[in-house]
Order: C-alpha cells, then structure tokens, then sequence
C-alpha cells in the first residue's frame, strides 16, 4: 500500500499531486473511517477550512462534495487557521475536520489535514484505515440520505473567542502596554491573529496580511523573518511574531530584531508553567530536532524534556499517553493542551506576550535564560530521501561525530513533507556547524542522488 500521508498529512503540488480526484477520492475514504462508531440516526457533520493559497478554492470544493456524497453533513469554515478548525471540531461536536493547506510549502502546494472527533491529529492507524478505504467498493448514499453543504461563517469570531479567553477570561486585557509587530504570511491567520491580540489589550502593528491566492508566505512570515526583523526595530515595538500560511507555527523576535525560535519559546513558556505550578508533571515534550541549549536550561530550573520523532503529532501522542501539557518544535509549533488540541501559533504569541506581562520582562532577557548552541541545517534535495543508512553516509557522520568530541551532534532525516534529507550539526561555533554540515551534505548528494 502507497502511504500518501507525511508528517502532516498528504501534500504536494496542486492540481498534479494533490488533484481535485485525490481529494474527493480521500474525503470519500475518510467520511466513511471517521463516522465510524457515529450514534445510529443522527447524520454525522464535518468542518471544512483552508488557508489562502488560490488552489484551495477547488480542493476545498472537491472536499466538501466528497464528505457529502458519503452522507455527512459539512460546515464550511472558509479561510482560517489549522487550528481554528481543530477548535472549532472539538467546540461543535463534529465527527471530524479537514484543512486544505501546505502549511510554510510555497504557494504552488497545497495538502489535505484531517481532525478526527475532539480536534486531534490522526494516529498512523487512522490514516492507514483511510488509505485502504480509497479501494474499497461501497454502497453509496442517496436521495435524503446524501450530506448537505453549508457555509459557517461564525467560524472565525467563535476560534478568535476562545484565544482570547485562554489569556483573559476575564476581559482585564492583559497585554496592555505592549507594542507587536504581526506577520501574518499573507495566510490563514490574517485577520484572526490580528484581532485577538487587539482584543487580548496589545497595541498592534499589522503586516504581510493583504493575501491575493497568490503571495502566501511570500518572503514573509515564519521562514522568512528579515521584513519582521526590520519593522521591530523601525517601530520600537517591544517584539515581533510571525506565522506561517495556516497560522499552525510562530516564531518571534525581540526588540532589537533578534530572532526567538520555537526551542526559546517552548522554554519561556515552561518557565513561566512552572513558576505558577500548572507544567504537569514538570515535563516540556521536544523532538530531537531541538537544540541542546534547551535541555541544559531547562535543567537548571528541575523541568524534565523528553524526546519524540520530528512532528507535532508525535509530541501530541507523547503528551497525551503521559498526560504532559506543554511541547513543540523547534520550528514553532508549540503545543498547550490546557488550552487547544495542536500547534497554534496565534495562542503561542498570546501566551508568550502574556508571560512577558505578568513577569514585567523583555522578550531578550526571558529569551537569554535558553541559550542555544550554534546549529546549522542544510536541506539536501534531488536524493534518495529513505536512503540515510547508506554506508558510506553512516561512516562520515561518525567522522563527524567523533571530530566533535562530544561538544555537538549530528542529525540526519528524511523530510516528512518534502522530497529531500535535511542535516543538522549542533556545534561550539557557527562556523564548525556549518562546515560540518556542509560536509556531510556533499556526501549525500554524492551517494544518494536520484
């Protein structure tokens, strides 16, 4: 069996990889695995979003006619964030989601996420389920029985509420006083993000959330934090926050533009978790993607990190088997279960605005307590992805490794999402990192090129 489905669902070009056919094809097979166990008499209904990319308007249509031809009912969210639909799933009682977004992928791709019931990310037994039910013959819906479209436009207002209420719930607006720039990607999060920051007290600058179909994440957002970065400091705002085109990840940076990834941000965040007695079990879920520093710091303050593979899902799985409240990405997914079911980075900022308040510091002074090693990663494309146990790569990172001596480390991955091996090398210097990264790349393009 072909699995289709990455580390965050199944993605790739529009209208090639990711076809109207695929996608009719995958909420058809879906509709009918996610309904499974629904109360006998009441159809079951499903929640539809995407984000901004001019291809969702197709797929998202060739969704919505898969789920109701199946005999589900579908409520279309139109464009908001991922996780404004995993909110929006678990507050309306819906069997299941889905979200058509290529998250930070360029404009050109798109993908297709789905929620089961209670708004979480789907097991891998799940998605196997879906895949083979695309094969499967079955006895169709008809007349009454075939689902019913409808649009849903409180979506946006009812997710925006519920961000708001998880820093004020009780309209004290908290974040008065700060200064924010908003990068919002020319995506998802354009005008929810926005407005709970506003709502939650901040005063705010908006950019890059004029989306046409066409400039998401554009040389803005997340992946590109140089524009954030300029406007920070132009504005003598207190901090900057950048989203990605679903609005799933964010980033920020400081007063003096200096960038806070997704590690600083988990372990302000764990900090300040603590610090109130609310950090279950006093344990921040990471992958091994994330940076040493992290570790060490959060050593110093008795807070326990345990380890995942690269995925938000996987940190989900991991914080919902051990009842753990806080993990993430260094990439800027981060997870708060108190209040949501996966990454949001609008909440992330919230959050992280709101420990700056409450403690009355910077952004840079919360942000030096996690500091983190020299780390370069380098992406490898046109290889043999599945292919990083190659001997002759093998004998090259323990080169590496042992050149290290202990004071860094080597990670090598296949993409989840795109067709390409990124290394990673943590070390005392930038320069070590990156020539050492470099290094191992040359010898994966030479052993694994297609």
């Amino acid at each position: 069996m072909t699995r289709l489905f990455g580390t965050d669902g199944v993605r790739g070009l529009a209208n090639r990889d990711i076809s109207a056919r695929l996608a009719l094809q995958l909420s058809v097979a879906g509709s009918r695995v996610l309904t499974r166990g629904w109360p006998e008499g009441r159809r079951p209904f499903a929640v539809v979003g995407r984000d901004t990319r001019v291809s969702g308007e197709f797929l998202s249509s060739a969704i919505s006619a898969g789920i109701a031809s199946a005999g589900v009912d579908v409520l279309d969210a139109g464009m908001l964030p991922t996780p404004g639909i995993a909110s929006v799933v678990k507050d309306t009682g819906a069997a299941f989601g889905v979200v058509i977004s290529a998250s930070h992928n360029p404009m050109p791709d798109n993908g297709i996420k789905f929620f089961a019931a209670g708004g979480t990310k789907l097991d891998d037994s799940v998605e196997d389920a879906i895949l083979e039910a695309l094969d499967q013959d079955w006895e169709r819906p008809t007349g009454a029985e075939v689902g019913r479209i409808s649009r849903y436009p409180a979506a946006a207002d009812e997710y925006t509420e519920t961000l708001v209420a998880s820093v004020d719930a009780e309209g004290t607006r908290p974040l008065s006083g700060l200064k924010v720039v908003v990068d919002c990607a020319h995506g998802a999060a354009s005008i929810v993000g926005p407005a709970a920051l506003r709502q939650a007290g901040a005063e705010v600058i908006v950019s890059a959330a004029e989306p046409d179909g066409f400039n998401i994440n554009d040389g803005v957002g997340s992946t590109h934090l140089d524009p954030l970065q300029r406007l920070v400091v132009e504005t003598q705002s207190d901090l900057g926050v950048a989203f990605d085109g679903d609005a799933d990840r964010c980033l920020a940076v400081d007063s003096l533009g200096r960038v806070i990834n997704g590690d600083q941000l988990m372990g302000i965040l764990a900090i300040g978790l603590r610090e109130l007695g609310e950090l279950r079990g006093n344990t921040l879920v990471t992958t091994v993607m994330s940076n040493i520093g992290l570790r060490h710091a959060m050593d110093k303050y008795s807070i326990k990190t345990v380890q995942t593979a690269v995925g938000d899902r996987y940190v989900l799985e991991r914080m919902l088997a051990d009842g753990y409240v806080l993990g993430g990405e260094q990439s800027g997914h981060v997870l708060m279960l108190d209040h949501g079911t996966t990454g949001d980075g609008v909440q992330t900022a919230l959050h992280l605005m709101k420990r700056m308040a409450d403690s009355k510091r910077t952004l840079a002074d919360l942000a030096a307590e996690i500091p983190q090693l020299p780390q370069a990663l380098v992406n490898v494309k046109g290889v043999d992805k599945y292919g990083v146990d190659h001997p002759r790569v093998a004998s090259e990172i323990n080169a590496v490794e042992t050149e290290l001596e202990g004071s860094g480390r080597v990670l090598l991955r296949a993409s989840g999402t795109e067709p390409l091996i990124r290394v990673m090398v943590e070390a005392e210097s930038e320069d070590i990192a990156q020539a050492q990264a470099e290094r191992l790349a040359a010898t994966v393009k030479e052993h694994l090129t297609l």
